[in-house]
């Protein structure tokens, strides 16, 4: 954005000026399903080790695609980042550059200095390194096009994310990576593709067709989303549905993005 000078997230949050975004979460009529990788075959077509769901079409799911071990070590390197704390859960970037969502109760022209601030992300830390070359020796990805980008969200109990479909821009597939506790996301079916992110604004607007579908996903497993599950269906983790967790339950999820072809 021409004129707007970057800051790096140290520089926008101090410890007595955090901004925080009360979030609601909205319900749908339509009854839910649930499936997990170990229900009947029926649920599931099983190659090698990634098991592809039959709903969403797409979507496929990677247990154990890190160890204990590997698991506590990101899980310890993370904690010791700069977290961003503007979202009504804790979240960090890595790659590219990002903005601020101002509080809800924010005057227009703090709403607008908000908005017009951009944070440039550290890049992909060597840290998570072998998690990018093990999906590349799994064929997720080619090794001249791996990922570049990484949203990092912690949830703890009553803490969730709204539906939406990840931003355009970016290529497929996007790939979730489950660390601490597990967890179900919901998915909405759209009646077409829509680009409505979370950030865009979008999201509530994008037709649905009324289908959805809850997927469980396994501590230390990764999730990941092609074709339909991309980009027709939405997802979300719904808020309330967490609350019923010990207060020590968390989740962390690692959210992996790469460039679009072309």
């Amino acid at each position: 954005m021409a004129g707007v000078k970057r800051k790096t997230l140290h520089d926008y949050f101090g410890q007595e000026d955090k901004l925080k975004m009360a979030s609601a979460s909205t319900a749908d009529t339509p009854t839910s399903t649930s499936v997990s990788i170990s229900n009947t075959a029926a649920a599931t077509i099983t190659t090698a080790t990634e098991h592809a769901l039959l709903v969403p079409a797409g979507l496929s799911i990677i247990h154990g695609f890190v160890s204990e071990d590997e698991e506590l070590a990101i899980l310890s390197f993370l904690e010791e980042q700069a977290w961003r704390t503007d979202l009504s859960r804790r979240s960090l970037h890595f790659g590219g550059t990002y903005c601020v969502m101002p509080p809800r109760d924010s005057s227009p022209g703090t709403r607008r200095r908000i908005e017009q601030t951009i944070i440039t992300a550290p890049s992909m830390p060597a840290e998570l390194e072998f998690v990018l070359q093990r999906m590349v020796d799994r064929g997720l990805y080619v090794d001249s096009a791996r990922p570049a980008y990484c949203i990092v969200n912690e949830y703890r109990p009553g803490q969730g994310i709204s539906a939406h479909v990840e931003n355009f821009r970016f290529g497929e597939p996007v790939c979730a990576l489950t660390l601490a506790g597990c967890d179900t996301m919901r998915f909405h079916q759209l009646q077409k593709p829509h680009d409505g992110s979370v950030r865009s604004g979008k999201a509530a607007s994008a037709p649905r067709s009324g289908k959805r579908q809850d997927v469980d996903m396994a501590r230390r497993s990764l999730l990941i989303m092609r074709g339909e599950a991309r980009h027709s269906w939405q997802h979300e983790i719904v808020r309330g549905r967490t609350r019923s967790r010990p207060p020590a339950w968390k989740r962390v999820s690692l959210t992996f993005r790469v460039d679009k072809k072309g």
